[in-house]
């Protein structure tokens, strides 16, 4: 992988820029700093025994390479039942599949099969049916004044998405969105001890819920996702118990993942959308650039900027030498904007050709990126389709987050 060479700079002086990231105003814009991380080299060290990669194409190595791990049960463990990988919540995220390494992961991620073109096509029906709703209510609030997109729209199509799909009744869908918004915390880069405690208690309340989920769904087979993922793990797996807490943590990471980072995604987008006129105009005239406009969003300001690994073995990364088990986060909100991959790469483009990291890579590509792509795509489609055009009230307030973008509100208007 390389020669190692000297670090430029050292752990302490990293501490003060990774502090103006947890700040409201590095939330709100943490590309400044992210481009100061990047002038220090590729890979830098973190203020803790971890590394920062800013690089597209180095992160893009790392996420494309088998020699680099996701930070597994049997890691998470060696780190010390005192340290935050070690809290409740953070086991029980080691079980799902986004925390799974071969062979564990190649068994959970054919169990959990694909959204084949039928089936997004299938869904993209009630995705049709539940934009056209939401924007109803969206036009009555716009009526009287300016809304907030966020809570009538961009936190309420994901969980209709899914919790259609699944079966739920959507009397719990207000519910496990805010769980969802709760839970993510244990995934973050450096969480706190309160976001940690809200993370353990919305962890623990949701394995009561698709626990006894599952335990219905065994007892009423039919054909949802749910009793399908049943039927695979009774195939592979005799003892029944075992195969139930498999499809419970299957059912668990479906949820997060299709919940918290795509509404993150449908809002970022209207934001760029109606931040600025010519951006408007652009996609209304030319209908065809919806999903060119999605993936730029998805690079200019993804919804997870940070994806973290560990090494499997002794290596050099960009110079840097990494002992195996030592852990880089891989900052993908950077690499978006690095000049070598992309030009102009602080200019909002949806001309350019594509080129992301914001559903990972290799092996842990993300399972639910068609769904994420239809949802935006025909939401787009029927923003412009429906409103004359939207205009942006106040910039938006960001949630205590480095590695999961969240807007807590987004306040628009017709313009």
């Amino acid at each position: 992988m390389g020669v190692a060479t000297a670090p430029t700079y050292n752990r302490r002086e990293s501490a003060s820029l990774f502090s103006r990231l947890r700040t409201p105003r590095g939330q709100a814009d943490p590309f400044p700093i992210y481009e100061e991380l990047r002038s220090r080299g590729e890979v830098s060290p973190a203020p803790w025994s971890a590394f920062f990669a800013t690089s597209f194409e180095v992160c893009d190595q790392v996420l494309r390479s088998r020699d680099w791990l996701e930070p597994d049960r049997h890691w998470r463990e060696k780190q010390g039942s005192g340290t935050r990988w070690n809290a409740s919540s953070s086991r029980e995220m080691s079980h799902t599949l986004a925390a799974l390494n071969p062979p564990d992961h190649t068994q959970a991620r054919r169990a959990a099969g694909s959204f084949d073109r039928a089936a997004v096509e299938r869904i993209g029906l009630t995705v049709t049916r539940a934009t056209d709703q939401l924007l109803d209510s969206l036009a009555e609030r716009l009526n009287d004044g300016e809304a907030d997109f966020v809570a009538l729209v961009g936190d309420q199509l994901p969980v209709a998405t899914i919790g259609d799909w699944l079966g739920l009744p959507a009397a719990d869908w207000p519910r496990l969105r805010q769980l969802t918004h709760d839970q993510v915390f244990t995934q973050e880069l450096l969480p706190s001890a309160s976001q940690l405690a809200s993370s353990d208690a919305a962890t623990a309340e949701l394995r009561t819920y698709f626990v006894e989920l599952v335990k219905d769904r065994r007892a009423n087979l039919g054909d949802d996702p749910v009793s399908r993922w049943i039927r695979t793990w009774d195939e592979v797996e005799p003892d029944r118990a075992k195969a139930d807490e498999s499809v419970y943590f299957l059912v668990l990471f479906v949820l997060l993942a299709a919940l918290e980072t795509t509404s993150t995604l449908l809002t970022t987008m209207t934001r760029l959308l109606v931040e600025r006129p010519e951006r408007w105009d652009l996609v209304a005239d030319r209908p065809d650039l919806v999903p060119a406009f999605v993936e730029e969003t998805l690079r200019y300001d993804a919804p997870t900027h940070v994806i973290s690994r560990v090494a499997a073995q002794d290596c050099v990364l960009s110079g840097m030498e990494i002992r195996k088990d030592e852990m880089v986060h891989l900052l993908v909100g950077a690499a978006h904007r690095d000049p070598a991959k992309h030009k102009d790469p602080d200019v909002f483009d949806p001309l350019r050709k594509p080129a992301h990291l914001a559903f990972s890579g290799g092996i842990h590509y993300c399972l639910g990126a068609p769904l994420a792509r239809l949802e935006a795509q025909i939401l787009l489609r029927q923003l412009i389709r429906r409103f004359p055009r939207l205009t942006l009230v106040r910039s938006p307030t960001m949630a205590p987050r480095v590695a999961f973008r969240r807007p807590l509100n987004l306040d628009v208007a017709l313009a």
